[in-house]
C-alpha cells in the first residue's frame, strides 16, 4: 500500500517534466529578478563576498556566498546577465576561498582544515569577531561551487578554471576531522574553544552536509554517519500532516534548492512510502495548518498569510496584549512542528517562496497576498523584506516590517522559483559526480538516480 501511495504522488508531482520550462508568472519573474538583484548588485566583485543582510551594515555569510553562487546561473539563463560577467565574479570568488589563509590563528584566518568561517569581514574576508568554523555554513558555500562547476562545463581558460579550483576547494575538506563525536558531524568549531557540543542529527538543513561529506574522495565520513542522522528523526503527525518533523521551513528546503529528491528514497524513506520532496511538501502544508488554527491569536494568520521559519523580528520584549503576555523576539528560529512551536506572531515570505517547488498551489497565492494586503509596502529594490508582523503594539496598528534584506532568505527565493519554472539547478546538480556518489552511499535509489 505504502509502495502505491509513493507511485501516486510520484505521479502527480513529477508529471511535469522538469527538462520542460512551464510558463513564467509576471509576479514570480518581477520577484525572481529583484531578488536576484540582492546578490548581484551587493556583493563585492573583488572577493565575491555577499553580505549577510542589507542595508543594514554587516559581515559577509558564506552561507549567502553559495546561494550568490547559484543564482548567477539563474541571471545567465534569464539573461540578467552575461555568462562572461557571471563567470567573472565565480572566478573571482573561488579564487579568494582557495587563496584565503586557512590556519588555527583566531585573527588572522578564513578557515582551517578545509572549512570556513560562518561569517567574514566583507573586505578582509578575515574570521568576523568570534564566530565558528562552521560545517553547515561551509557546505552551502560548498553546494553553490558544485552547481558552477558543473554549470560551466566550456572548453575555455576561464570556465577551466573555475572547474579545477572547484575541486581543490572540495576535496581539501576534512569532513572526519569535523568528527568529534563519530559517527555524526559536529555542527562547528573555534580556535579558543574546541569543537562546537552540538552534533548534526534530528532533520534540519544538513542532510546536504552528510551527502557531500560521504562522497568526498580525499576525508570522507563512513555510511555509519548516515544511519546515525537518519535514526534521530521524529516522524510524527503535526496538524494533519504525517511526516519528518523539523520547525522552521527552511530545513525543509535548504537541501532541495540543490538536490531533487523526487522519485529517489534512502532506506528511510523507503520504509515510511514517500520521499523527501513530498515529506517537505507535508511540512509546508503542516505549518499552513498550525497557522490557520492560530492557536496564539496572533493577527493576520490566514490559509494566505502563513510563513514560519528563521527570520528577523521586531525585538526582544515582552507585553501584555489583550491581558496575556506575549514575547517577541528578534532573529529567531521560528517554525513549528511536533518538534517545538517557536512562534511570535511574525511571518517571512521565504518560508512560502522557497517551498513554491513543493507546493505552488497555496504558496503563489500566498505571496501574492502578503504582497496586497501591505499594499507593497513589504517588497523593496531586492524582493520582499525579510519578515512583517502585525500583532506587535509598538506600529500602532500598523505591522512591523524588517528593514532588511537577508542573503540566505533571498537565495531560496530565486533557486526555487527556477527549479519550479524550469528545474534548473536540480538538471545541473544530477551532473555533479559527488552529488550522485553521496545519494548512492546514502542508500538513495530509484527515479533519475538509477539512471545515473
Amino acid at each position: 500500500m505504502k509502495i502505491l501511495s509513493f507511485l501516486l504522488l510520484l505521479f502527480l508531482f513529477c508529471a511535469h517534466s522538469q527538462e520542460q520550462s512551464r510558463p513564467m508568472d509576471p509576479f514570480l519573474k518581477d520577484l525572481q529578478y529583484k531578488s536576484f538583484l540582492y546578490f548581484w548588485e551587493l556583493t563585492n566583485p573583488q572577493n565575491g563576498l555577499t553580505p549577510d543582510r542589507y542595508p543594514t551594515k554587516s559581515f559577509s555569510s558564506i552561507a549567502a556566498v553559495g546561494f550568490a553562487l547559484s543564482s548567477y546561473l539563474v541571471g545567465i539563463e534569464k539573461k540578467f546577465i552575461s555568462r562572461e560577467e557571471a563567470a567573472q565574479r565565480v572566478f573571482a570568488t573561488l579564487k579568494f576561498f582557495w587563496e584565503a589563509p586557512q590556519g588555527t590563528d583566531p585573527e588572522k584566518c578564513t578557515g582551517y582544515k578545509g572549512f570556513f568561517y560562518h561569517f567574514l569581514d566583507m573586505e578582509t574576508g578575515l574570521r568576523y569577531k568570534d564566530v565558528e568554523l562552521s560545517s553547515i555554513d561551509t557546505t552551502l558555500l560548498l553546494a553553490g561551487i558544485l552547481s558552477c562547476q558543473v554549470y560551466f562545463d566550456q572548453d575555455n581558460p576561464l570556465e577551466n578554471q573555475i572547474r579545477d579550483y572547484a575541486d581543490k576547494i572540495y576535496l581539501r575538506i576534512d569532513w572526519k576531522w569535523m568528527q568529534a563525536r563519530p559517527p555524526l558531524v559536529s555542527m562547528g568549531w573555534c580556535p579558543e574553544k574546541g569543537f562546537l557540543e552540538s552534533d548534526w542529527k534530528g532533520y534540519n538543513e544538513a542532510m546536504i552536509l552528510y551527502i557531500l561529506a560521504l562522497a568526498s574522495p580525499t576525508h570522507p565520513v563512513s555510511h555509519l554517519s548516515w544511519e546515525a542522522w537518519t535514526k534521530t528523526y521524529l516522524w510524527a503527525e503535526f496538524y494533519g500532516q504525517t511526516h519528518v518533523n523539523f520547525s522552521p521551513l527552511f530545513g525543509h528546503q535548504y537541501s532541495h534548492v540543490w538536490i531533487d529528491f523526487q522519485g529517489i528514497q534512502d532506506e528511510y524513506m523507503k520504509s515510511k512510502g514517500i520521499d523527501y520532496f513530498i515529506n517537505s511538501r507535508k511540512a509546508v502544508y503542516s505549518n499552513r495548518a498550525y497557522c490557520m488554527a492560530n492557536p496564539s491569536g496572533f493577527k493576520g494568520y490566514s490559509a494566505e498569510i502563513w510563513g514560519l521559519t528563521a527570520c528577523d523580528g521586531p525585538e526582544n520584549a515582552e507585553y501584555v496584549l489583550d491581558g496575556k503576555k506575549q514575547n517577541f523576539q528578534t532573529y529567531w528560529a521560528r517554525g513549528a512542528s511536533l518538534v517545538e512551536i517557536q512562534d511570535d506572531g511574525t511571518i517571512a515570505p521565504t518560508a512560502v517562496g522557497g517551498s513554491i517547488p513543493f507546493a505552488p498551489e497555496i504558496c503563489i497565492p500566498a505571496l501574492k497576498k502578503m504582497n496586497e494586503i501591505h499594499s507593497g509596502k513589504i517588497m523593496g529594490k531586492y524582493g520582499f523584506y525579510d519578515a512583517f508582523n502585525e500583532t506587535y503594539p509598538k506600529t500602532k496598528g500598523n505591522a512591523w516590517i524588517g528593514p532588511d534584506w537577508l542573503g540566505i532568505d533571498n537565495g531560496p527565493i530565486v533557486l526555487m522559483i527556477e527549479n519550479y519554472h524550469s528545474g534548473l539547478l536540480w538538471k545541473w546538480m544530477k551532473k555533479c559526480p559527488y552529488i550522485v556518489s553521496g545519494l548512492k552511499k546514502a542508500s538513495f535509489h530509484g527515479g533519475w538516480l538509477d539512471k545515473n
